[in-house]
């Protein structure tokens, strides 16, 4: 794994420890099993960017910071240039930007996601959240599963769901695909 993934699970088990919480009650918290809730803490596999808005929630921190080590400052709003952003780095199928990294106390986190095409036989991964959705479709076309639903979406697509069904997508089309996500 990288050392930024490495780094981020240090974070939140410090966190979680400074708080007091064991790992099993903070799994359970989490609704994710305490094997797999142990593997994200060690920091030796790809951690999920909607497990960790739901952490940094339990931990009444901001995402910036279990992402960073670093508090948001900006209060008033956020200008990101284009092509900037803080790199969330989860695997290598998804590339994240935080688009409002920088903004304290937001009631939504907005991402620039890229997304590396898969073979047609590779099934989509899903997680689940607590929450909403956004997805806006921005360049190429992706096939998202919610539930047993299965939609394909093309440039200029937007799906709004509720995140705590399980959901996830991959690109098709043999060229990556960028979308606009907001999780409520």
């Amino acid at each position: 794994m990288s050392e930024n993934i490495k780094l981020i699970a240090k974070r939140l088990k410090e966190l979680r420890e400074i708080r007091e919480i064991s790992a099993q009650t903070f799994a359970k918290m989490l609704n994710t099993d305490i094997n797999t809730y142990l593997e994200y803490e060690s920091g030796e596999t790809d951690i999920p960017v909607s497990f960790l808005y739901e952490a940094a929630g339990k931990l009444d921190i901001d995402l910036t910071t279990l992402l960073t080590g670093q508090q948001p400052k900006l209060q008033m709003y956020s200008y990101v240039k284009n092509g900037e952003g803080l790199d969330v780095e989860r695997s290598k199928q998804y590339k994240y930007k935080n688009l409002a990294y920088n903004f304290l106390n937001k009631k939504a986190e907005p991402f620039l996601v890229t997304v590396d095409p898969l073979p047609d036989d590779v099934p989509i991964s899903l997680n689940s959240h607590p929450g909403q959705e956004m997805d806006y479709v921005l360049e190429g076309t992706v096939v998202v599963k919610i539930g047993e639903s299965v939609l394909t979406l093309s440039e200029g697509d937007t799906l709004f769901y509720d995140s705590n069904y399980p959901h996830g997508m991959k690109a098709v089309g043999n060229k990556p695909a960028k979308f606009l996500a907001i999780i409520f």
